[in-house]
């Protein structure tokens, strides 16, 4: 009998971008996916140009796929080091013959380009949309039947109603979007107390499954004897026995049986996927403390945060970081630069920096850096409480704010979701306590056979008396809509902005012993009235579309004096 260990954790609701804890419920979109988050496979500025490098590495990178031993032979010329697990993964799934022999991967990608190969190693199911009305596209083509995949998955928009724009640069905005909604990547949401008891994570519960005859199904494994005999010719047989390697042929089968449910947001998180997942959850990561990005293939610092290690080291925006501890990161994407320089916490990392010219050596401690998830603002007597996502910090520390904010007798209150994916569902739960009278309904989960609701379990930090307004987008998601749609049905709030993501459905984590886990679609939330928001989204009450000036906060300004 063959038995997995796997813990039972949190839920979440998050629009994809990254997601993943350890057993746990989630409401996530494809954005800040669970695991790995956009941020891991890409970190290019919204407004910079996506080159060919960027966007393999990270598609691959994202799947996680790239080869753990590379083939050294392949048809292309100048292939960097750092790039050949990515570009061999990438081969394999013949994503690349677009470019031929040169693959000037230092090129910005465009729509185009950056869809064919998406299309090629993500390997979705499903007819594609029609491109045949956009004129830049040539119909019958694989470009446009990359196009009509992505159009009809909802992971691209077109420029216009007649033109795609296949010949456009991808920016790094939407590169990311594109990302999160076609690899899942994503970030997490605890359990809500009233929907599934809740855990220390100290002492979670263990429960054990028999795959053969497990708890959760009675069904056997899929042509299981076909399988098992396959297994036995390889290993007894096949030629290139070093070749052959368990892990990898486990995974890749597993991956095999979750990606036919084709659907998006059941995912299987191999280990190294599950580590970087956690830390985002906890709103912080290990490291030297700067924000960096690759400019010109040199990961250098945009700034250092605030009372961070980078900053007591003396390093300062615009240093280049060309080698950390002897290694050089000449060569290496940004994802696999950014590795190098985090660490364990107490660590030094001896950084080559290179400033105006000269270069010298800089020894940093790396440590925990809390990733800011609530950022407090007033304008004149008005409140502003921006959330970047739906953490623990979010759920642990933002009601203390909101006690400060109260003691001040603001005149009104924006809270700013715009572009949150989500995140924890009782960090949700514990926003909507804010502004309503304990024991409110926060939403209806719906189960296979049952309904279940959230509550909120605590009395209200804002006066009832203080006018408040919610800010969305469309980058608004998951965890983000439960907020905003909960104020909206309990009239405690003017939504303004433009209609949300679209995400509700609910996906349990359960973590396996080898740190790997899945990701399951178990369950779809409502609002309190019952108002379903999966592929619709939240409707604003006041719609004002974005752009320079912030017309959204000056609406809601205006709202409120």
């Amino acid at each position: 009998m063959f038995l997995i260990t796997v813990r039972h954790s949190q839920w979440l609701l998050k629009r994809a971008s990254s997601l993943v804890v350890v057993g746990a419920l989630l409401l996530s979109v494809p954005f800040s996916t669970f695991a790995l988050s956009v941020s891991d496979v890409i970190t290019v500025a919204d407004t910079q140009s996506v080159t060919r490098s960027d966007f393999i590495r990270a598609t691959v990178k994202g799947l996680g796929i790239e080869s753990l031993i590379p083939n050294r032979n392949l048809p292309y010329e100048r292939i960097p080091n750092g790039l050949l697990p990515y570009i061999d993964a990438a081969h394999r799934k013949n994503a690349l013959g677009i470019f031929g022999k040169e693959l000037n991967l230092s090129r910005v990608i465009t729509r185009g380009e950056a869809m064919q190969i998406l299309i090629s190693i993500v390997e979705p199911t499903g007819n594609g949309a029609s491109t045949s009305a956009f004129t830049d596209i040539k119909t019958g083509t694989p470009e446009a039947k990359a196009v009509g995949i992505a159009l009809a998955n909802g992971w691209v928009k077109p420029q216009s109603s007649t033109v795609f724009g296949v010949k456009s640069g991808l920016k790094g905005a939407e590169a990311k979007q594109i990302l999160r909604l076609a690899l899942d990547l994503q970030t997490t949401v605890q359990p809500a107390t009233t929907v599934r008891p809740k855990t220390n994570s100290s002492t979670v519960p263990t429960v054990r499954f028999d795959l053969r005859n497990g708890t959760k199904s009675s069904s056997t494994l899929p042509k299981e004897q076909i399988l098992e005999a396959i297994w036995k010719l390889i290993n007894n047989e096949f030629l290139y026995e070093k070749n052959i390697n368990p892990e990898e042929a486990a995974y890749k089968a597993i991956e095999g049986i979750v990606g036919s449910l084709n659907e998006p947001y059941t995912t299987f998180f191999r280990p190294s996927r599950n580590l970087n997942f956690q830390s985002q959850i906890d709103g912080e990561v290990t490291g030297i403390g700067a924000q960096v990005e690759m400019l010109e293939g040199v990961l250098t610092i945009v700034s250092p945060v605030r009372g961070s290690p980078a900053e007591a080291a003396g390093l300062v925006a615009g240093d280049q970081i060309m080698a950390v501890d002897g290694q050089t990161l000449t060569g290496l994407g940004f994802v696999d630069a950014v590795d190098k320089v985090r660490g364990k916490k107490g660590s030094i990392a001896v950084l080559r920096i290179r400033r105006n010219g000269s270069e010298f050596d800089v020894s940093v401690k790396r440590d925990v850096i809390k990733v800011p998830e609530v950022i407090i603002s007033w304008q004149g007597e008005v409140a502003v409480v921006a959330l970047t996502q739906f953490g623990k910090l979010t759920e642990k520390e933002l009601r203390s704010h909101m006690l400060g904010i109260q003691a001040k007798n603001p005149k009104g209150f924006i809270l700013d979701l715009r572009n949150n994916p989500g995140g924890l569902l009782t960090a949700a739960e514990k926003v909507v306590g804010n502004f309503v009278p304990k024991g409110s309904k926060v939403a209806e989960i719906h189960f296979r056979g049952k309904v279940e609701n959230v509550m909120t379990t605590e009395e209200p930090t804002i006066n009832a008396k203080v006018p408040v307004v919610v800010l969305v987008n469309e980058g608004s998601a998951s965890a983000s809509e439960i907020v905003a749609g909960a104020l909206q049905d309990h009239k405690r709030a003017k939504i303004v902005g433009v209609k949300t993501f679209g995400k509700g459905t609910v996906q349990e984590i359960l973590q396996f012993e080898d740190q790997s886990s899945l990701k399951m679609t178990v369950a779809e939330w409502l609002t309190p009235n019952s108002r379903k928001i999966d592929k619709i989204g939240v409707e604003p009450d006041v719609k004002v579309a974005e752009n320079g000036r912030d017309e959204q906060m000056l609406k809601a300004l205006d709202l409120l004096r």
